[in-house]
């Protein structure tokens, strides 16, 4: 066969080189012995296989894990479940807010903490509405996370040196991304052994006898023409049989298109616009919607804090009066509250918008009765990166205000976003539970590759949110991903290809 030399690389040309029939490949060998970097071993790797050089031998993928600087902390002090363990333990009884000023943690962290040790049944609430230990001692899945901080201290843990009941504690414990926020940190390697066919073998023939080193020159740059030294340099011949670039008009970006097409779709149903800021405070990301600043239930939502600066000057009055109170006693609203002290310094504090929710709340003491808005809000959130998930989201959220409106009303919008902007055939209903709405409904489509999934969650706002924000009408609320409302719309199946850096698979997705 005819091997054209001239058109290798010169990291295909010290690899195929350096390399022979039968021997192991693989990218920390290359790094080692050729000193390439991981990028220029995954380059010479792709090229040369699929050139036919190279053929995959066997591909393993090892999951570890290593610990963080919040790891490395709790390793010192221990976990919020077990400080607080420990000092109920030594202290008597507290109230949750005590336990969270008194330890120097977050009310939500006591919540979700004493949550745990409440479902092991080593702690419980007393009829002094306090948290009290019911145990001698810690046992089961807080010694098994003990151990693991200990362990972590010595390197990285690999997955499958793990037991059953520490790879458990571990998926608790251990995130991809915003590790920060988490103990452990995942790592997932990727280990590839490639060998060399019997047609690389051919072109590593035909490279020596051509006497190509992989060392010459592709450029001449200004120095080498300030010293001269391109008189003696060896270059690479030009190729003159390669392909020339093609010339690519600008194309709009599909789910960018999307987004457009849904808020001109909204605007033409009568719904207003509303749009705010990506820096939130507590406030409106959490209190105004009625959820406790020491509920577990704000675990779900997992906040980006922002550093500086850290809270806002102000809350505006009144909501911020009405809402603080509508938590500590129910205000006017007729609900007996959560009946907890309002933290005024917590609800300044500032995150990254987490939830499109608070868009609806800010527009509630300025909404029209009856009225129809809605917003397309970016969010941020700690998860999982996965086909159906990101740390970083699209909401589309809305409500609609009337003496009139209900349940009903409520789920013909939902079934016109399932059907006709997510473009679903099969729609289903699921009772769901969201602080801020009673009753709550998840909406969930099929998809033909990914099959059911939470499109998003609805239901009708509760009276401790509207009337606290000076709203005495129904309130019908969604908020929809409609990230994954756009894989059904655009044909694709992985959140990340909306987001791809891949420019090619941009240019060639439906839509363009």
């Amino acid at each position: 066969m005819d091997i054209d030399v001239k058109n290798l690389h010169p990291l295909e040309v010290r690899l195929l080189r350096h390399v022979d029939l039968q021997q192991d490949i693989t990218a920390e060998r290359i790094v080692q012995e050729l000193e390439y970097k991981v990028g220029q071993c995954n380059q010479a790797f792709s090229w040369l296989s699929a050139k036919g050089y190279l053929v995959e031998k066997s591909r393993m993928s090892r999951i570890f894990y290593e610990l963080t600087d919040l790891g490395r902390e709790q390793q010192e002090k221990g976990t919020p479940a077990q400080r607080i363990f420990t000092f109920i333990k030594a202290e008597g009884a507290q109230a949750l807010p005590e336990l969270a000023s008194a330890l120097g943690l977050e009310k939500s962290e006591v919540g979700s903490a004493f949550g745990q040790l409440s479902k092991a049944g080593l702690a419980k609430m007393n009829t002094e509405n306090k948290a009290e230990a019911v145990a001698d001692e810690l046992e089961g899945e807080f010694l098994v996370t003990k151990n693991l901080l200990d362990k972590g201290l010595g390197g990285e843990l690999e997955e499958a040196m793990l037991s059953e009941p520490e790879k458990q504690a571990m998926a608790k414990m251990a995130k991809k991304r915003g590790a920060s926020n988490s103990p452990f940190k995942v790592i997932e390697r990727e280990e590839i052994v490639f060998n060399l066919t019997d047609e690389g073998f051919s072109a590593k023939q035909a490279v020596l006898a051509a006497n190509i080193t992989g060392e010459e020159l592709g450029l001449v740059t200004s120095e080498m023409l300030s010293t001269g030294s391109w008189k003696t340099g060896s270059f690479r011949p030009y190729g003159l049989n390669a392909p020339t670039s093609r010339l690519i008009p600008g194309r709009h970006n599909p789910y960018g298109n999307y987004l457009q097409w849904v808020k001109d779709k909204l605007c033409s149903l009568g719904f207003e616009e509303f749009d705010g800021s990506l820096v939130e405070n507590e406030f409106w990301n959490g209190d105004a919607l009625f959820m406790p600043q020491f509920h577990s239930a704000r675990d779900i939502h997992d906040v980006y804090y922002v550093k500086d600066p850290v809270h806002a000057k102000a809350i505006e009055e009144p909501w911020l009066s009405q809402v603080a109170a509508t938590h500590e006693n129910g205000w006017k609203t007729g609900s007996r509250g959560w009946r907890y002290s309002f933290d005024h310094e917590f609800t300044r504090r500032q995150v990254l918008r987490s939830q499109g929710t608070v868009l609806s709340a800010r527009q509630l003491p300025k909404a029209k009765v009856p009225g129809k808005y809605f917003g397309v809000a970016r969010c941020f959130r700690y998860d999982q990166v996965d086909a159906t998930h990101g740390a970083d989201f699209y909401q589309t959220e809305g409500i609609v205000l009337g003496d009139d409106v209900n349940l009903k009303t409520l789920l013909g919008l939902l079934k016109m976003f399932a059907e006709e902007i997510a473009g679903a055939e099969e729609v289903k209903y699921v009772p769901g539970y969201f602080p801020f709405t009673e009753p709550s409904i998840e909406v969930h489509i099929k998809h033909p590759v990914l099959g059911w999934f939470e499109l998003g969650g609805s239901g009708i706002f509760r009276p401790e949110v509207t009337k606290a924000l000076g709203i005495d009408v129904p309130v019908l609320a969604w908020g929809l991903g409609i990230d994954r409302m756009a894989l059904m719309h655009l044909g694709l199946n992985d959140l990340r290809e909306l987001f791809t850096p891949n420019i090619e698979s941009v240019r060639t997705r439906r839509g363009n």
